[in-house]
Formats: C-alpha cells, structure tokens, sequence
C-alpha cells in the first residue's frame, strides 16, 4: 500500500493553503487566487525549467518553516522557491515587496518602450499591467537606449527585439516541441538578445507556439500585425479533428471574419494545449472549425468590454422605421446639392 503524502500548510499574505511537497511559492499562491499571486513575466508551467529571469515574483519569506522559523534574509523568487511546512510568506503586505517589484518593473522598461498605441500586443500585455501598477512617471535612465530592426524569424513571425525582455520562453518553446533549435539568446550582458543567424529559420510545425507564450510584443503574428485591436475582436472557442494537434484554439472574430487564430489561455495567461501552425495559419475560415462557445473573459480585462455571452447578440440600436424614413429623405436633399 502507497505511503500517503503529508501535504504543508503555507500561509501568504494570512491565507493558509495546504499544498503537495514540492509545490513552488507562486503556484500555492495560484491554487488560493486573487490578487496576492504575484505577476510573473517568465515563469510558463506548461514549459521545463522557466522562470527566475524576470524577478517580478519577488516575495518576502518571514517564516521559513515549523522546525526552523528564521525568515529568509532576502527576497526570493516564488516561481523557484519552494514551500516548506509551516512557511509564512508576504507578497502585497509588505512594503518591501511592493517597492522591490517597482525596481523591478523600472529595469524591464529601461529598454522596454511604452509603445503601446502602435503595439499588437496592447490589451493582452502583462507588462502593460505592470506597468500600470508598479511603475513610476519617469525613468533615471540617463543612456541611450538599445534599438533593433525588425527581422523575421520564420515566413509568418515578426521579431521586434525593442521589446522584449529576455524572459527565455521562445527559446524554450524551440527546445521542447521542435526537433531542431535555430533560435537562441546571443552575446551577453547588455548586448545579449534573441535571434537567429538566419532569417525565416524557424519553420517548424509547432514553431507558431512563440507567439502565444511571449509576454510582451516582441514576437507578432505577421498575418495579424496592424490588422485590429484585439478589443475590438469577439473570441470564440472552437476545435477541429486535427491530426498533429488538438485542435482546440480559440478563433478571434471581427464581424464575419477570423483575423487570428491562438491557443486557448487558462487564467494565468497560459495556453491549455500548444496547436501546430496549420491551425494557426493556414485554416481561418469559420467552416474549418467547430464552434462551442464565446471565449470566457475577465473582467478586468480590456478585451470584456466589446465581449458577448451569446452567439446571436443584440443589435446596438433597435431598428425604429421613422429614423430610417428620415434617413432616406436626408440623403435624397444631400444628393440634389451635389
């Protein structure tokens, strides 16, 4: 008979949770919700080895267990650090934490510009978030500032290197669903970014995948880019029998239309299942796929505002035949003027 686990109890921010041995700090964090998980910019559960690049999940340890309550005597990242029985950690109460995560956010916009107006990315923006809540009206930033053309590093995918922020994901992505890796972090240092020594390299099935796990606009899908902003989409579940995937994604409508195509996101931001690069690219028309539902949306976010519930939504004005009658007289004088 299976020897039964003893789960810990770990309190954050006075919210006691029990959890599995070997669960991190921010997925205990995760398994209470709200506003006391910390953000992180890096960490991808659906990836192998992500997270301690961004720092943005600092959190303060001030129990380090019950066999040895000493607190941690720096800020630790939660997406590495694992609980221990009887821990007791601090995310949102403590001042610390809060002006840590402001540093924090302060160095990824040194070469991050705020560009969001011109951004695909804009509305789906975990750094827009962060940036909002934590960052201050002005940088100390006295240097100019790293620029980069665009390149494409695969037929459909655009690399802006202005914004990105080195959180490793794509790379990883490259590693664990491709056969081949043709894309990687150069150089070091201030110097270091993401490329490939050849352009439109990366032309792997499942390669697409880059795009749904970047946190910020570095990597667009070129089919998409300037195309709409994504609030003013509808999304709508939907799945096909697929045979190098699951086929389950999630279209985005604008009107008749499927402008985009991407994976289904969970509530962290993180896709269910990663699709291959047909059923991102290749298959944009409604009979491709098998409809289910509206895609839930949060309502914090910016895309619920022009969202719907229901497939066959009411008209936003009510048909009034007097208005139309007036309409028509209205443009019969306007034609005579001209």
């Amino acid at each position: 008979m299976a020897e039964e686990v003893q789960n810990f109890k770990v309190t954050i921010d006075g919210i006691t949770v029990e959890v599995a041995p070997g669960t991190t700090i921010l997925n205990a964090a995760r398994q209470i919700g709200g506003d006391i998980v910390p953000p992180a910019m890096c960490y991808y559960s659906k990836l192998e080895g992500t997270g301690g690049k961004c720092r943005t999940c600092l959190v303060k340890v001030s129990k380090g267990s019950e066999k040895d309550p000493r607190p941690m005597p720096k800020l630790v990242a939660s997406c590495r650090t694992t609980v221990m029985d009887g821990m007791e950690v601090l995310n949102i109460t403590s001042p610390e934490v809060v002006d840590a995560r402001k540093a924090v956010v302060e160095m990824l916009l040194i070469n991050h510009p705020l560009d969001c107006p011109v951004c695909d990315q804009a509305g789906e923006c975990k750094l827009q978030d962060l940036s909002y809540e934590h960052g201050a009206d002005k940088t100390r930033y006295e240097f100019e500032r790293r620029t980069f053309e665009r390149i494409d590093i695969g037929e459909k995918i655009q690399l802006h290197m202005n914004r990105c922020i080195l959180c490793y994901r794509c790379v990883y992505v490259a590693n664990q669903l491709t056969n081949k890796r043709e894309h990687g972090v150069l150089f070091r240092g201030d110097h270091a970014e993401i490329s490939t020594y050849i352009h439109e390299a990366l032309d792997h099935d499942f390669i697409g995948n880059v795009i749904d796990v970047c946190p910020v606009g570095a990597l667009t899908d070129k089919t998409f880019r300037f195309k709409n902003r994504v609030w003013f989409t509808k999304p709508v579940n939907a799945h096909r029998d697929c045979p190098k995937c699951s086929g389950k994604v999630t279209l985005w409508y604008k009107g008749p239309d499927v402008i985009r195509v991407t994976g289904r996101k969970d509530e962290h931001n993180e896709v269910e299942d990663f699709i291959c690069d047909t059923c991102r690219f290749e298959t944009k028309r409604t009979d491709d796929w098998n409809l289910e539902e509206p895609t839930k949306i949060s309502d914090q976010s910016v895309i619920s505002s022009n969202h719907y519930l229901r497939f066959d939504p009411p008209s936003v004005i009510k048909d009034n035949p007097v208005l139309k009658e007036a309409n028509v007289e209205q443009l019969a004088r306007s034609e005579k003027l001209k």
